[in-house]
């Protein structure tokens, strides 16, 4: 059990740290390093909890706050999201703090009833408005589609503190809960894995809702997201870097994914690399039968091309490709170029199927495709070097 914590004077984490954790929102996101669930106790002349956390550790969150203070002296409860990793352990605090009027966004008065169907009492509050506390006060900044609908900020006066929730977090379990304390590789890691599984396809709102946040002058200490470590060391760095991500400025590099049944797409795939780096450019490959998606997709999103094959199976593509191809419409992923090849033994529609895919991801396909009959002969294999060589030289004159 993770230890609670005095984050700033008067200010507590009370939340957990989920060590076994591998998978998030069901088998959507991988997590090898774990997670937590962060929520934060404000002591002040009124007493404040801003988010609670999953719901198989309600009990736990309510004992970790019995530890700072009775929980019946709670006055108001943050809901800054929904989604049960923040708020399923709801009923479990409004069951012992009776008192406590819930705050949410406005979006936040459908969603929350919405899962929980229950009579509390609730008030939305929107960008602007505040809430005394005593020494400090809680200000609000909605934040829609910072990942859903009813996301928003809040924000502690008295210790210059931004509880952002789901924004500028990541999914790290850690025996510590600062950014100073850790892997700075590895919390940028799974920070970055975070921003392109999850927030790219709302980076146009991440970089405004940014610029909204940064014109309101407020002094920032301290970052306490809902996921992973509280960032107290130069707090904005994260800030900058959710800048970089979602200008979606990708490295001169390339990815290459497969899959194969009889080894022939393998080579192909070899071919393409051997290609790519003749032309200058840098690569990494990924067989996706043994590959995680999640891991993948963060090297496409650092990458400027990427470059698929496939065996063909039943007029289109094996079934280990097919998610990934989902993957790249549903986050919209800018700046990209792409390219196709793969090996059949009758009909060969695999390629073909990549490529419309790719133009519906709006990703240009800049090379010619490579179609193997059987096994790659000499001839193949130097056509998917020199498709390589093509797509270096796009990546190159970007």
């Amino acid at each position: 059990m993770a230890t609670v914590t005095e984050i700033a004077k008067g200010v507590y984490w009370v939340g957990v740290v989920d060590w076994d954790l591998r998978h998030f929102h069901g088998h959507e996101l991988s997590t090898h390093r774990g997670s937590s669930y962060n929520a934060y106790l404000i002591v002040d002349e009124k007493v404040a909890l801003v988010d609670t956390v999953w719901t198989p550790f309600a009990e736990q969150l309510v004992e970790n706050i019995r530890q700072v203070v009775d929980p019946a002296r709670i006055d108001y409860v943050v809901t800054n999201h929904a989604e049960v990793d923040h708020a399923g352990s709801l009923p479990a605090v409004m069951r012992v703090a009776p008192r406590a009027e819930l705050l949410v966004s406005p979006r936040g008065m459908e969603t929350v009833p919405g899962h929980h169907h229950q009579p509390w009492k609730l008030r939305a509050v929107k960008t602007g408005d505040t809430l005394p506390l005593g020494e400090g006060k809680l200000a609000f900044v909605e934040a829609p589609m910072l990942h859903w609908p009813d996301s928003m900020f809040t924000y502690y006066t008295a210790r210059n503190l931004l509880l952002p929730n789901d924004a500028f977090g990541q999914h790290y379990a850690t025996a510590h809960r600062f950014n100073d304390q850790v892997d700075e590789r590895a919390l940028h890691e799974e920070a970055l894995k975070y921003y392109a599984n999850i927030l790219t396809p709302f980076s146009k709102l991440v970089q405004k809702k940014i610029e909204e946040v940064l014109a309101l002058g407020l002094p920032v200490d301290m970052i306490a997201p809902s996921h992973g470590v509280i960032w107290r060391k130069d707090p904005l760095q994260i800030v900058r870097k959710y800048q970089e991500w979602a200008a979606q400025k990708p490295e001169p590099q390339a990815v290459v994914i497969y899959d194969t049944m009889w080894d022939a797409t393998r080579k192909m795939a070899e071919a393409v690399g051997r290609g790519l780096l003749e032309g200058g450019v840098p690569y990494r490959m990924f067989h996706m039968s043994v590959s995680d998606r999640n891991d993948v997709l963060t090297e496409i999103f650092r990458s400027r091309a990427v470059v698929i094959g496939s065996p063909t199976l039943n007029n289109g593509v094996l079934p280990t490709i097919t998610p990934i191809l989902e993957d790249l419409r549903g986050l919209k992923f800018q700046n990209k170029v792409g390219a196709a090849f793969g090996s059949y033994g009758w009909s060969g529609e695999s390629t073909k199927a990549i490529e419309e895919h790719l133009g519906r991801c709006k990703i240009p396909v800049v090379a010619k495709s490579v179609l193997a009959k059987w096994q790659p002969d000499a001839a193949a294999l130097a056509a998917c070097e020199e498709q390589g060589r093509t797509v270096a030289k796009a990546v190159r004159e970007t």
